[in-house]
């Protein structure tokens, strides 16, 4: 996985209006100048936010392509949710999952 270069990607998306148009326009040739795993590319092709948060990217970057692809923020919230109940705990990042995501402090066990 290379999610240095698939935060890279939606860092830049998020800033440039250009890539922005080629994103809508010419995504796949856009994609061709980020070093990407092929999941990584049908991801951000396929507008996946729970794929692309189980990826491990963070989510103040994750946030904003969510926003440029319409999503509202409680169903942003959800798309992570569900990304996790389909593609399995974060594989990486800050938010990487321990004991396969499953609540593991006696505080948590009780909610």
């Amino acid at each position: 996985m290379s999610l240095y270069q698939l935060q890279k990607f939606l860092y830049v998306l998020n800033r440039d209006q250009a890539s922005q148009r080629r994103y809508r326009d010419e995504i796949h040739e856009l994609l061709n100048d980020f070093d990407l795993t092929d999941e990584e590319r049908q991801a951000l092709v396929e507008g996946d936010i729970g794929l692309l948060y189980v990826l491990g990217v963070n989510g103040q970057i994750l946030m904003h392509f969510a926003a440029f692809l319409g999503i509202e923020w409680f169903d942003y919230l959800e798309l992570m949710r569900e990304g996790i109940r389909k593609h399995g705990p974060v594989r990486a990042g800050v938010y990487a999952m321990t004991g396969g995501g499953e609540r593991f402090t006696q505080e948590e066990k009780t909610r």
